[in-house]
Order: structure tokens, then C-alpha cells, then sequence
């Protein structure tokens, strides 16, 4: 049997790859290409030989921080380019490369040149905004002010640009820089404030001003007929213009004092029309001087952030990876000379000349008159669990993944899981034409898969498969190894034993009856014995066996499966004796008999989670049937468009968000669980981590 099995050819999914633990003996000066170098090729995994150190007290603190400055203005650049309506372009151009200090410098002047150019053109917009407030409030307030003087009504008097033309514009001195008083000269007459304010705060500040006054006011509104943009935020607020007429100092203190507080801006209206017809040609000639600046002020920014958008791509990727090198770096040590960094790491073993191959080129590049070291190690730490997959096979690895990365060498239930996983949901969904349409949609989504990128006998098998791989190749140490080999021989068995005596027998019984049509005779007896046999043999051989080897361990004998020599225990007496200190057989044995009582239980249990497949099967058909039944066909059976419609409608909102999308999801996560409880419970430890190599493909933005 064990000839048999070591004849059988490998597979290259069901165990991960062979992993060795290497160290880098790297010179400083060609230290930064050969960690570029090695992200660019993406097959080592470095340690942090510099756990104990905060970020702040690494080496390349500096380095970092200019990258995270650059990152920072380089985000600053894609929101002014959003925020302008502009695109980046999404591949990057071609062009001279730059050094990092040389796009430091770049970065820095365009930011510098950005930061004015927007604060310039606030203060401008801020400028505009009060010139443009300025004009509503001369148009709307002054017939508020001819009304109540008697002068005429208010339609003969509103100011309009379009009655004044710039045409009939005179030179005169600037009123706006006139000292123009709010009210009639007469202090002890009615007076008057205008101004503009937020439309949502006008309700609280007429409250605001009848309280302040006691009533003594009289408040006139009218809406503005334009929005202003606030500058800031770039939005556009509708505001209200008002009129206060008021009576006295005090009141007139009183309302300056909350037209502040609620953010409402008063401007000058003198009674005079001629006047007000003087002001507004002047506030019209400089809003309409002040367009033009900020037209050409955007012009120039959106011409500046557009020469930006063509390089922003290649700036931030180049970024990115420097900060990455640098990060790398930080997890380096220095040797006792100074002159050369030490790193340790993971990779896999067919890597290996690869590497060799990167580092040598690095140290051509760089100059430098010594190469790097790069030689193997042994390590105690467990490797970490690399798989080789393509498109297709990931998305299997990631369901597996997502209950728990596999252990170094573990089998991988990825492997099956690409035919079982489909087999079992299409058994469960159970209805071609639905389908049909799944297809249809996965094709669609297979066809727009580069735009959209911007996990029981079986399972048995396999644990014996794992226990003979782990105790027969491995140097085993631990007492879990131990009890994960003694598994193969008194867990294996007689758990196959108990599984098809009672739910192996049920399967092939109704096979039997489907073609026979009579019932089948499988000596019910003997294997009902078998599967109580079956009970103890797990139980009892196992935690025994390991007291005796124990035992022996620690009375000089040693045994060959725990393959331990005495420099083993010379290296780790202490641990090696509290380790036997420790052992408790009641606790094993107890642990043992829980595991059994689990499995017997859990046969049952996961048998019957199995006939959920034919029961979600049989539902989606009783659904089917039901919606086309008793909606499409009885709708369909009455001599009516409007029925017929409504009827056609449910049926398609039926078939599309129920039997299509829940079933399938349904389908899914029965699908799911029948593979990580009832499948890989049998033999999955998924303890393991995966290997994530230092790789320039894995940065992604958020690490900005």
C-alpha cells in the first residue's frame, strides 16, 4: 500500500510550495537597487529583524517620511483635479526617468504654484461674491425703500443692468469707496440696515431681531435671483435679501451685533437714486472686470493641473515604490562593520536561482565591488503557505482561504473544491434555464473582468494523506505531530470503518433499489458490529500508545518517529523536561474521547447536512413551478393586456430577484458550508499564513 502511494505522481496544487529561509548579506551601496530589484521579481518574504523598534528609531526614518510628503502632495493633486472635473491619465506616460530628489523638487513647485493660484483666486471669488451680493441688495432693497417713502412704487424704481447699460456709464468718483451711511441723516428718524443672508437661517433671525427690538422693527424680504458660490467649498448657497427698518442707536447696535453672529452681510444703500444708479454701473464694471481675472485664473490652473494629470500615474507608482523599498529596508540590520545590511526571509525553493540572479545584477548596476551573500538556513518557525493559482484557480484558494489559511504542506482542498464546489451548487440550484441565465451573467462579467478589477470519505482519505506526509518527511518534535501521525493508523481506519457501515451502506442501499426495485439484503448485523468495533478502536489505542512512547522518550530509549537526538536535547533540555513534565494522560485521554464522540456525532450531523442538496433542489423546482403556474399562466389566462402585464411583470421580478438571485445565494452558502464544516473538518487544520512576498504588484493605494 505504501509502495502503491509513493508510485503516485505528484500534484502540484495539493501541497504548497517547499519554502527555504534564506539570509541577505546586501552592501549599503547597492542595498536600495537590490531590495528594488527583489519587488520588482515578488518571490521573497523579508522578517522585521527590527520588531523591537518603533518606526521612528529605524534607519531609513528619513527616507520614509520625504516619500509620505510626496505622497501627500501628490494627493493633493488628484483631489484639485477632481475637484476641477479633470481626468489623470491612467497609464503613464512616457518620458526622462527622475531621480526621487529631482521629483521632490517638481512636486514641491507645483504644489507652491497650486496653493497660490487657489489662494488667489479665493480671495478673487470672495471679492466677486461681495460685489455680486452688493448688486441683488441695491436692486431688491431699494424698492423696499421707495415704497416706504412714497417716493414711487416699487416697479418704477427697481434697479435693473438691464435699464442702466454700461453704454451710459460717466466717469465719476468711486461711491464705493464713499463712506455711505445706513438710514437718513436725521438720528432720531427711521432708520434702516440692509444686507444678505443664508436662506435656511432666515426664520431664526427675524425671531432673533423681533425679540432683540421687542417688536419694535419692521422686517422686509425678498429671494436673491442668483446663487452664490461659496469659495471654500465650491457649492452653491441660495440667499434671502432683507431690510430692518429700526428707530434709535441702541436697536441699531442690537442688530449689527445678530446680523454678526448669524453671518449675514450688510451693505450700504443710500436713498438717493441717483446715487444708486451711480453705484451699480460701478459694481457692474468691476464684477464684470473681476469674470474676466477668474476666467483666466481657472484657465491657468486647469492648464497647470492637466500638465500634472499626464505624469500623475508614473509620479505616484514611483513614489509608492520607493516607500516600499525604504519600508523593506527598515526591516534590515546592520553588520558589526557597518558597511553591509543583514536580512532574513522566506522564499519559495524554485526561486531560488532567480534571486540569485536579481541580487547579482543589483550589485553590477550599483558599482559595487562586493555581491551580496545569499545562503540558506534552518529556521524552527513554520514556513509560510504558498500556492502557485491563475485566474481561474483563485477564486477556489480564496474560498478555502477565507476559513483558514492551509498549514505548511497541508493538503489543499482547493484542489477539489474546483469540482465539488460547482457540482454541489448546480445539484442544489437545480434548473437549467435559471441556468443558462447565471451563465450569461458570469460570461458578462468574464468578458468586463479587466475593468472591473481597477471551501466525507474524501475528506477521511486526506487526513491519512496528511498524517503519513507529516510523520514520515518531517524532523517531528512537537506532540502534535505525534498525535497527528498516530492518527493515520488508529483514527483513519476505523473512522472509514464506522462512515461506511452505516452511511456508506444507507448510500449504496438505495442505489441497489433504484435498480433493482426490490430491497437489498447487506448483512445488517455484521456491519452494524463493524461500526460498534469501530467506536472503542478510536478511543482507546491512541492515548495509550502515546503514554508508552513518552515513557520511553524520558528513560533514555528514544523511537524513530519522534526522530529526536541528544543534540536536540542538549540545545533544549529545559523544555524537553518541562514538556514531560506536562504530560497528562487523563487530559489526553479525555481530549481523545471528546474527538470520538465528536466524529460519531458529527457522521450523523453531517449527513444529514448533505440532504440539504436535494432539498434546495427540490424547493428552487416548487418555486419554479409555483411562478409559472399561479402567476404567469393563470395571468395569462384571462383576455385582459393590463393583467396580462401585471402578471408578466411579477413573473419576471419572481424569477430575477428570487429564484435567481436569493436561490443562488442560498445555493452558495449551503454550498459553502457543506465544504468547510462537513468537508474539511475531516482533515483541515487551516492554521497556517500565508506567504506574502515584499512585491511591487501587491502596493496598492491605501498605502498611501
Amino acid at each position: 500500500m505504501d509502495r502503491f502511494i509513493d508510485d503516485l505522481p505528484p500534484m502540484d496544487l495539493m501541497r504548497s510550495e517547499k519554502m527555504m529561509f534564506v539570509q541577505l548579506i546586501i552592501p549599503v551601496e547597492s542595498a536600495q537597487r537590490a531590495v528594488s530589484y527583489l519587488g520588482e521579481l515578488g518571490l521573497l518574504q523579508f522578517r522585521d529583524l527590527n520588531s523591537d523598534k518603533s518606526p521612528f528609531q529605524r534607519t531609513f526614518v528619513n527616507q520614509v517620511k520625504r516619500c509620505g510628503e510626496m505622497s501627500r502632495k501628490l494627493r493633493f493633486f488628484k483631489e484639485q483635479i477632481n475637484k476641477a472635473g479633470l481626468q489623470s491619465s491612467v497609464h503613464p506616460v512616457s518620458g526622462p526617468d527622475l531621480d526621487l530628489e529631482e521629483l521632490e523638487i517638481q512636486l514641491a513647485e507645483h504644489e507652491h504654484e497650486l496653493i497660490e493660484t487657489n489662494s488667489n483666486s479665493e480671495k478673487l471669488r470672495q471679492t466677486y461674491n461681495e460685489l455680486l451680493e452688493f448688486k441683488m441688495v441695491l436692486q431688491k432693497a431699494g424698492g423696499f425703500l421707495v415704497s416706504s417713502n412714497g417716493h414711487a412704487v416699487a416697479e418704477e424704481t427697481e434697479l435693473s443692468e438691464n435699464v442702466y447699460s454700461m453704454n451710459d456709464y460717466a466717469d465719476t468718483a468711486s461711491l464705493l469707496e464713499q463712506d455711505i451711511r445706513a438710514g437718513p441723516s436725521n438720528q432720531s428718524g427711521l432708520r434702516f440696515i440692509s444686507g444678505i443672508i443664508c436662506k435656511s437661517k432666515v426664520l431664526r433671525f427675524e425671531r432673533m431681531l423681533f425679540r432683540a427690538t421687542r417688536g419694535n422693527m419692521l422686517f422686509n424680504q425678498a429671494p436673491a435671483d442668483e446663487e452664490i458660490m461659496d469659495p471654500v467649498t465650491a457649492e452653491m448657497v441660495e440667499k434671502t435679501i432683507f431690510v430692518v427698518f429700526f428707530s434709535g442707536e441702541q436697536a441699531r447696535t442690537k442688530i449689527l451685533k445678530i446680523c454678526e453672529a448669524f453671518g449675514a452681510n450688510c451693505y450700504p444703500v443710500s436713498e438717493d437714486l441717483t446715487k444708486q444708479r451711480q453705484i451699480i454701473r460701478e459694481v457692474l464694471s468691476r464684477l464684470s472686470e473681476l469674470e474676466a481675472t477668474l476666467d483666466a485664473g481657472i484657465r491657468h490652473r486647469n492648464k497647470a493641473l492637466t500638465s500634472i494629470g499626464f505624469h500623475l500615474t508614473k509620479w505616484m507608482n514611483m513614489v509608492r515604490r520607493e516607500k516600499a523599498v525604504y519600508d523593506t529596508l527598515n526591516m534590515l540590520n546592520f553588520d558589526v562593520t557597518k558597511k553591509c545590511l543583514v536580512g532574513e526571509g522566506w522564499c519559495p525553493i524554485f526561486a531560488k536561482a532567480q534571486i540569485q540572479e536579481v541580487l547579482q545584477r543589483a550589485t553590477f548596476d550599483s558599482n559595487s565591488q562586493v555581491g551580496t551573500i545569499f545562503h540558506v538556513m534552518d529556521s524552527m518557525e513554520s514556513p509560510p503557505t504558498y500556492f502557485r493559482t491563475n485566474r481561474f484557480t483563485n477564486a477556489f484558494q480564496e474560498i478555502v482561504d477565507a476559513y483558514g489559511v492551509a498549514r505548511y504542506q497541508e493538503a489543499n482542498p482547493a484542489v477539489y473544491a474546483v469540482i465539488t464546489f460547482p457540482f454541489l451548487f448546480a445539484v442544489m440550484f437545480g434548473d437549467w434555464g435559471h441556468g443558462i441565465c447565471l451563465l450569461l451573467g458570469a460570461l458578462v462579467l468574464i468578458a468586463q473582468e479587466r475593468k472591473l478589477s481597477n471551501q466525507m470519505n474524501l475528506g477521511i482519505i486526506l487526513s491519512y494523506f496528511d498524517a503519513r506526509f507529516f510523520g514520515s518527511s518531517l524532523d517531528i518534535r512537537q506532540e502534535s505531530e505525534v498525535i497527528l501521525y498516530l492518527g493515520a493508523r488508529y483514527q483513519f481506519v476505523p473512522q472509514l470503518i464506522f462512515l461506511n457501515s452505516l452511511f456508506g451502506y444507507l448510500s449504496l442501499l438505495i442505489i441497489i433499489k433504484w435498480c433493482t426495485g426490490s430491497q437489498a439484503d447487506l448483512y445488517h448485523i455484521l456491519l452494524l458490529l463493524l461500526a460498534t468495533v469501530a467506536v472503542p478502536w478510536m478511543l482507546f489505542p491512541k492515548p495509550f500508545i502515546l503514554r508508552k512512547l513518552h515513557t520511553e522518550r524520558f528513560q533514555g530509549r528514544t523511537y524513530g518517529i519522534l526522530g529526536t537526538s541528544e543534540m536536540d536535547l542538549e540545545v533544549e533540555p529545559d523544555s524537553a523536561r518541562q514538556h514531560h513534565e506536562d504530560f497528562n494522560f487523563s487530559e489526553i485521554f479525555v481530549h481523545q474521547m471528546i474527538h470520538s464522540i465528536e466524529f460519531v456525532l458529527g457522521a450523523v450531523s453531517n449527513t444529514a447536512s448533505y440532504l440539504r442538496l436535494w432539498a434546495l433542489s427540490l424547493a428552487h423546482s416548487e418555486l419554479s413551478t409555483v411562478f409559472y403556474e399561479k402567476v404567469l399562466l393563470l395571468a395569462w389566462g384571462y383576455d385582459n393586456l393590463v393583467i396580462r402585464l401585471v402578471g408578466l411583470a411579477v413573473f419576471a421580478f419572481a424569477t430575477a430577484f428570487i429564484l435567481l438571485m436569493m436561490e443562488t445565494l442560498s445555493a452558495f452558502l449551503h454550498a459553502l458550508r457543506l465544504h468547510w464544516v462537513e468537508f474539511q473538518n475531516k482533515f483541515y487544520h487551516g492554521d497556517g499564513y500565508k506567504f506574502r512576498p515584499f512585491s511591487f504588484a501587491l502596493i496598492n493605494d491605501e498605502e498611501d
